[in-house]
């Protein structure tokens, strides 16, 4: 039987890394796709050589496509997690005038067409692996609690984060028959370096507003959810809250 193979987008930082670096302990073949080739290699050392890194953009179909091909050479691919994503935050309408809608379609291409491009393609090469212990493969994607309580702001990546958790169970429905489940994970305050641009200052005062634990999050915490879904057959076409409890205020 062929070893299976995790594809991870955005696998070269932060949350994605983490989860390379999980599945990796769990017996998995990783197969990386990111922008930057520098981040690639570096994660690659980190894994110990036991990685393949694709350079690309989760939008543009042919680098999707190659981290795909890349995936099924090494074995069956049965895993993808989608951490590949952009912040942004502008009101939508500010001094300097109106929201950008270059910016606002840019966020929702990175994030959600980004997201979709990977789902369709993964999944149809998961199609054609045979079943194990009754499905073919596992999609989980990366979502976040702005999805539901935007702060001021977040427009644009509210939006596109909302999209990804509507779109969670439709997905699951039109690939169950497929033996695929689809399950996303909605972060709350997690401990990346997306999060270093942040003053000490102001990072321990979101902490406080986490009901329990009262800290961010560990990149490792939001991995180990991920192989639990992968691990358990009855998650499928929902969307987990990963936040301690947090509700975001207005601003």
């Amino acid at each position: 039987m062929s070893r299976a193979v995790a594809l991870i987008t955005g696998g070269t930082s932060g949350l994605g890394l983490a989860t390379a670096q999980r599945l990796r302990e769990d017996g998995m073949r990783l197969v990386l796709l990111g922008r930057s080739r520098e981040r690639g290699e570096e994660a690659v050392a980190l894994l110990g050589g036991e990685a393949v890194f694709v350079p690309g953009d989760v939008v543009v179909e042919g680098d999707v496509e190659r981290a795909v091909e890349a995936a099924v050479d090494q074995g069956a691919l049965r895993t993808v997690v989608n951490c590949a994503g952009r912040a942004h935050a502008a009101r939508v309408v500010s001094r300097s005038g109106p929201h950008s809608l270059k910016d606002f379609m840019e966020v929702i291409e990175a994030n959600l067409l980004g997201t979709f491009n990977v789902v369709r393609l993964a999944a149809d090469a998961m199609a054609a692996n045979e079943p194990v212990s009754g499905e073919r493969g596992v999609i989980v994607n990366t979502a976040s609690i702005a999805a539901f309580d935007g702060q001021t702001g977040q427009a644009a990546y509210a939006a596109s984060k909302a999209g990804v958790a509507g779109m969670t169970l439709p997905l699951a429905r039109d690939l169950g028959p497929l033996l695929i489940r689809v399950v996303t994970v909605a972060p709350g305050l997690f401990d990346t370096p997306a999060a270093d641009v942040l003053p000490a200052d102001k990072k321990a005062e979101l902490a406080g507003l986490v009901p329990h634990p009262r800290r961010w999050g560990g990149a490792e915490e939001f991995a180990e959810l991920v192989l639990h879904i992968l691990r358990n057959p009855m998650i499928n076409g929902e969307t987990i809250r990963l936040d301690g409890g947090l509700r975001l205020p207005a601003r």
